[in-house]
């Protein structure tokens, strides 16, 4: 790619001729979204162009007109998507202190590129060190754009830029299927970022049944020819949900067995990880080699239990393994669900979490009526009954597994309300 900070570009028309080599060379735009705001024609006009580009296919694009203002007003009170693209004629010293404003409203998550009119090369080295990750100087054109999205979110040399979180069940009938795909909607749904669902479960799963899907392909077809594993190939397999939300379906049935070594789906999710923001991994109630090692690689684990005996044995069976796997990362998260069931003895939370060492990050009571309607109507929780308190809950979860809050700031408010509620209860 040439140095966008540094070399103005040419005319549209002979860009294209003189860059096809570089364009036939730019992989896909995995699935993200962007935003550009923009202040003149000149800027706005190739980002629509480039968003017609076969290569950004699977990205969401929007440009909006008004600069680096509009889109301090317009996050204040919306998610911010994962690359911001913001055009700015300010000189150097104001455009500093514009984007230092703006840096209040976004997720740090967020990728920015600006599009700037100074040719200033001490200018282009404090935006770097500020966290910018490009500035592109005016005029700009279609290769300008897809190159710099491409060099951000495409370099092979590169961490996957999906983020991985598995979910799995200390036991089984716990709910831990319904968390996984309830969450990878509200994600998907709240913060209008891409979200893919791997059915890991090839015999039993029940993804395609929440989300109402009947894909004729799905993650079988991906596990059993490895050597035609790419982001083109996956993408043929993938069902689309909702607007911001895919699923790698399993088959759910059981005219073959599946066996797999320790190593079967380490390619399939590394190349998940290389085509959307969020990969959200449902993995199934089993102790294998190929279990253990997804569970050991995931950027996040999130277990599932009820409050029994069996369920906290298993939890801390699981805990204590995941710490020897990841001694250098965070403990796995922790998910009470289906509590208050009437009549049923119960563990109370701190006689739960106590063991373990780890705080619930929600308690979710129990609501046959809630969950049976979503799950025999093929709907998430959130389309069934939005003002639920479980699914507030469930909304809240979803703000700190992406990092746009911190499980220890819901003490008092939010998450923290169900589980003191909980401890009173129970004194």
């Amino acid at each position: 790619m040439s140095n966008l900070a540094y070399e103005p570009s040419v005319d549209i028309a002979d860009a294209l001729q003189q860059d096809v080599a570089a364009m036939q060379a730019l992989r896909p735009i995995p699935r993200i979204s962007i935003q550009a705001f923009c202040e003149t024609e000149g800027v706005a006009h190739p980002i629509e162009r480039a968003g017609e580009d076969r290569r950004m296919a699977k990205a969401h694009l929007k440009v909006h007109m008004g600069g680096i203002a509009t889109a301090i007003e317009f996050y204040q009170s919306a998610p911010t998507p994962n690359l911001i693209i913001l055009e700015s004629r300010a000189e150097p010293q104001d455009l500093l202190e514009q984007l230092g404003r703006l840096s209040e409203h976004c997720d740090p998550s967020s990728k920015v590129v600006v599009v700037g009119h100074y040719n200033d090369i001490g200018l282009y080295r404090e935006l770097i060190r500020s966290g910018i990750s490009e500035y592109v100087i005016a005029p700009i054109s279609i290769i300008d754009v897809v190159s710099v999205v491409s060099s951000i979110f495409v370099d092979p040399e590169a961490e996957p830029i999906g983020r991985s979180i598995a979910f799995i069940g200390a036991k089984g009938g716990v709910g831990s299927s319904t968390m996984a795909h309830n969450l990878a909607w509200a994600m998907s749904s709240l913060f209008k970022s891409e979200v893919m669902v791997a059915d890991l479960d090839l015999a039993f799963g029940t993804a395609n049944i929440n989300f109402d899907q009947d894909p004729a392909q799905g993650i079988a077809e991906a596990v059993f020819s490895p050597e035609r594993i790419d982001e083109v190939y996956l993408d043929r397999l993938l069902a689309q949900c909702a607007e911001h939300l895919s699923l790698l379906a399993a088959p759910s049935t059981l005219d073959r067995v599946y066996d797999f070594d320790a190593e079967a789906f380490s390619h399939i999710i590394d190349t998940a990880q290389r085509s959307a923001p969020t990969l959200v991994l449902d993995v199934p109630h089993v102790w294998s080699g190929w279990s253990k090692n997804t569970l050991s690689k995931a950027d996040e684990i999130v277990i599932t239990a009820t409050p029994e005996l069996a369920n906290l044995r298993n939890t801390k069976n699981l805990v204590d393994m995941l710490k020897k796997l990841r001694p250098n990362d965070a403990p796995p998260k922790l998910i009470l669900n289906q509590t208050g069931i009437p009549k049923r003895p119960e563990i109370s939370v701190q006689d739960f979490a106590d063991p373990l060492g780890i705080t619930p990050m929600a308690v979710v009571p129990f609501d046959p009526q809630l969950f049976g309607n979503a799950a025999n109507n093929g709907r998430m929780l959130g389309e069934m009954d939005a003002k639920s308190p479980i699914v507030a809950t469930l909304n809240e979860i979803a703000h700190v597994l992406t990092g746009r809050a911190e499980l220890k700031t819901k003490k008092k408010a939010g998450l923290g309300n169900i589980l003191e509620a909980l401890r009173r209860g129970k004194k």
